[in-house]
Parts: structure tokens; C-alpha cells; sequence
């Protein structure tokens, strides 16, 4: 598959008031870029509150709050469960809150959990204390019924549906990559859930499969997402050396990893022959070579009038923040955003305020905004 032409961007600018004036120049809108907050370790997710308040996770093990006003609080929010764990890949990952969280004050949020030589993700929820310095009633939701060594490959998106359940991505565990294929385990799958934590009764009934297993055959889903105008999920996952994929999900399929793909070895063996089966799906874009998508986003603010209804990708590897123009749910074009930074950007969402919000996966990671040029 082809790239459509990047547009030229001018150089990046050093300071925070500096980006701010500094314009980018793209095919469908110029913008600048505003830095929010500074000094985060390796920021995964980004969640809004209603007040205008941010929730950021850090890899680390840490979740933060910022203020309204754009102030990072010093001190975390307490009360993240004990069985949490930082190794390698896994930690801290993604952040949601409920969608009736004017109510519930309910937060979800996925993490490894174990311990070095036995470990996976889970998925658990709190209360948010009042004034955001604690997270009250914790409950784990749902661990992997499958414990690794070592700290790779974990997933962790999370997507509330419109049904009133939820998604959670998961990875192969990076050295289980034949566990992919065995649906009686959560390694590579995507699983669907009640919002508290039981299975859906009309869940795929997928033979020998582990409960919530909802699609199976994933290397590392670390994007999820649903398409505004046709109401499909959408994921991305990492490829090995090539091969990152999209994918749209339908209750029950295998998506082939790692019988098929279009990527090979880090080393540059051949993982297999075979790009396509019949009784696998096939991705509706793959990247070769890799761009390691982090976290994925449509663009649904009003603020970029011809961005509306874009995809937008946080690139690690690549750099990037890409842009997908859709149509219906089909990519026809795509543009390199913000290369010019030089940096690995792990995470996209649109603002309730109609703005692009980006992390920066780095030991002093950063929360960037993207608004209209004026």
C-alpha cells in the first residue's frame, strides 16, 4: 500500500511558547502546537473530565491529574491496586472514564499485574475521590487467564461500546506467539465485557474459548477505535518487522497472527510464507514497514472542520502522527504529521473542546495540543 505525499512541515520550535506560535502546514488544516504539561514518565493515556481536568496515566505506575487550569499535580492519585507491576512494556496503560461518570464518578483503567516470571493485564475500576486524589472501591474487573515471564505484549485499549459494554485489547506476550491461535486463552485476543467485568450473554461462541473472548489471532492490539460514520470497531496492533495491521472487528474472527502476516523476524527470519487464508481475515491497511501504532483516535470536534471524521494514529517507531482520511470504512489517503519533532508518540484523543491532544512516550514525557492556526 502506498503513502499518499506528506506535506511539508517547518522545523519545530524548542520552547512551549515558541511551538505555540509556531504554524504547520498540512494538506487539510494548519495548526499549532501548545505543550499542556511536562516532566511525565512514559504517558499512556489520556482522559477528560467534566470540569476541564485531565486524567494521564503513566507507564510507571503512576495516575495523574491535570487541573483545569493546565497545573500537574505533584502527587498521584492513590489507590491504584497492589498486584500492579512495571516491567519492560507493561504498567500503567489505558484510562477511561465511565460514560455516566457525572453520576458514578466511576474510572476505568488497565495495568500489568504479577510479578516478573508470572504476569498479564487486567482491568479494574474505582471511584474517584472528590477532590481527584484518590481512586475509592477499587475492583478488578478481569486478569488474562494466562500468566507470562518476562514484560512484553500487553494491549490494554479499552473502548466502551454503545451497548453498554466495553472492550479490552490484549497481546501475545511477545515469546507465546503460537498462543495466539488457542482462543482457550486471552493472549492475542480482543475480549468484550459487561461493564462489571461479567460476559456478554451474546458473545461469539467461539469453540474451546476462554470467556470474554470476542476475537482472537492479534499480535498486540494497542489502538481502538469507532468509526463515527458506520458505527465498526476499529484496531490497530504491532507487526513484527512490518506488518503493524488495522483490522475492523466482527464477533469471532481470527485475524491469523502468526500463521499469516506481512512482517518477518527483528533478526530478519522468516516468520511464515503465507500473507493470506481463507479462514482468516484480512487487515485493511498493514504498514511495511512498521510504524508501531500507539493509540488510535476519529477526529469527531469541530474545531478542524476538514479533519472531521479523519483517523488519526500515534506512531512510536515512526515518529508520527498520522492521518487517515476514511471514507465509509475504507483508508484513501494518509499524511506524516509532526515529524519534524522527532519523537515517539504513544497516545491521540480529541478534546471535548474540539482539539487533538498527543502524549509523548519519553522518560520526560509531554502532553501536546494541536489547535487552528489563526
Amino acid at each position: 500500500m502506498m503513502r499518499l505525499s506528506a506535506a511539508t512541515l517547518m522545523a519545530a520550535a524548542l520552547t512551549a511558547p515558541a511551538l505555540a506560535d509556531q504554524v504547520h502546514e498540512t494538506e487539510q488544516a494548519n495548526f499549532t502546537v501548545e505543550t499542556i504539561a511536562q516532566g511525565l514518565a512514559f504517558p499512556w493515556a489520556i482522559d477528560f473530565l467534566p470540569d476541564g481536568s485531565k486524567l494521564v496515566t503513566e507507564r510507571d505506575g503512576r495516575l495523574r491529574v491535570i487541573e483545569a487550569d493546565g497545573t500537574l499535580r505533584a502527587e498521584p492519585v492513590e489507590g491504584l491496586p497492589d498486584d500492579l507491576i512495571v516491567i519492560r512494556q507493561g504498567g500503567l496503560m489505558d484510562v477511561q472514564i465511565a460514560p455516566d461518570f457525572a453520576d458514578t464518578r466511576q474510572v476505568y483503567f488497565s495495568y500489568a499485574q504479577g510479578t516478573d516470571d508470572a504476569n498479564g493485564t487486567a482491568l479494574a475500576r474505582g471511584v474517584l475521590s472528590s477532590d481527584m486524589s484518590a481512586l475509592e472501591d477499587v475492583e478488578v474487573l478481569f486478569r488474562a487467564n494466562f500468566d507470562k515471564s518476562r514484560g512484553f505484549h500487553f494491549g490494554g485499549r479499552i473502548l466502551f461500546n454503545d451497548d453498554g459494554t466495553l472492550f479490552l485489547t490484549l497481546g501475545d506476550g511477545g515469546r507465546y506467539q503460537d498462543e495466539a491461535q488457542n482462543p482457550e486463552n486471552h493472549l492475542g485476543t480482543v475480549v468484550r465485557l459487561n461493564r462489571d467485568g461479567s460476559i456478554p450473554a451474546d458473545n461469539p461462541a467461539i469453540e474451546n474459548g476462554a470467556p470474554g473472548v470476542f476475537t482472537f489471532g492479534h499480535r498486540n492490539v494497542q489502538g481502538i477505535a469507532r468509526n463515527p460514520a458506520t458505527g465498526s470497531i476499529w484496531t490497530s496492533e504491532h507487526g513484527p518487522r512490518g506488518g503493524d495491521e488495522i483490522h475492523i472487528l466482527e464477533p469471532g474472527n481470527n485475524f491469523g497472527w502468526p500463521v499469516v502476516t506481512y512482517g518477518i523476524n527483528y533478526d530478519g527470519s522468516i516468520i511464515t510464507e503465507e500473507r493470506e487464508r481463507p479462514e482468516f481475515v484480512q487487515p485493511i491497511w498493514y504498514w511495511t514497514p512498521s510504524i508501531a501504532p500507539g493509540g488510535m483516535a476519529f477526529y469527531t470536534g469541530e474545531a478542524f472542520e476538514h479533519w472531521r471524521g479523519d483517523l488519526f494514529h500515534a506512531a512510536l517507531a515512526g515518529m508520527t502522527i498520522q492521518r487517515m482520511e476514511v471514507h465509509g470504512d475504507r483508508v484513501i489517503g494518509i499524511e506524516d504529521l509532526l515529524t519534524d519533532r522527532e519523537q515517539r508518540f504513544r497516545d491521540v484523543r480529541t478534546g471535548p473542546d474540539g482539539f487533538l491532544y498527543i502524549l509523548v512516550d519519553d522518560v520526560e514525557g509531554e502532553v501536546l495540543r494541536l489547535v487552528p492556526a489563526q
